[in-house]
């Protein structure tokens, strides 16, 4: 059964497998520049920032877990504290991916289903989740986690639209 863990040297292999895999999505993840060499370091700098410590002027505090089964890294998710306003337009409280090998399994609905329990941990009630406007999958991973689409918002630079959900933390 997946569950979410903190990022652990436990998982580095497959955690640096689906980086291996992420490179060919065609998309920005920050974890791509990890790498065995300095992967202790970024377990360090994340742990760091979920405190609110050394956290750069244009992001936020923020803890990051991972989703994982059987010692396999499937996912990571990272739930922001607070919002600045980047994250108000585009970026929410909940950041998620899956590793492409794993997705279309329902993992990603696991994912934000667990996300949103520590959400609440955390002292969040009603938390911010975006997807692309071209992303039906996460669109409807979104829904049937109770999500409530507020409005779409442009990008721009050619980047689709941004489709904003609210998503109440019971």
């Amino acid at each position: 059964m997946p569950e979410l863990v903190k990022p652990s040297a436990k998982y580095r292999e497959s955690f640096l497998a689906a980086m291996a895999e992420l490179k060919t999505d065609g998309r920005h993840y920050d974890e791509l520049n990890v790498t065995r060499e300095n992967f202790a370091g970024y377990l360090t700098e994340m742990e760091s920032r979920s405190q609110g410590i050394n956290v750069p002027a244009d992001r936020v505090p923020a803890t990051k877990f991972w989703l994982v089964e059987d010692d396999r890294f499937i996912g990571r998710l990272d739930i922001r504290h607070e919002l600045n306003d980047n994250l108000l337009k585009i970026g929410g409280h909940i950041g998620y991916f899956i590793r492409p090998s794993e997705r279309r399994r329902g993992y990603g609905k696991k994912i934000l289903e667990l996300g949103l329990v520590e959400a609440k941990k955390l002292g969040l009630k009603n938390v911010l989740v975006t997807c692309d406007v071209t992303n039906l999958g996460s669109a409807k991973i979104i829904e049937e986690n109770g999500g409530r689409l507020e409005n779409q918002v442009e990008q721009g630079g050619g980047m689709p639209a941004k489709a904003r959900y609210w998503i109440e933390i019971k």
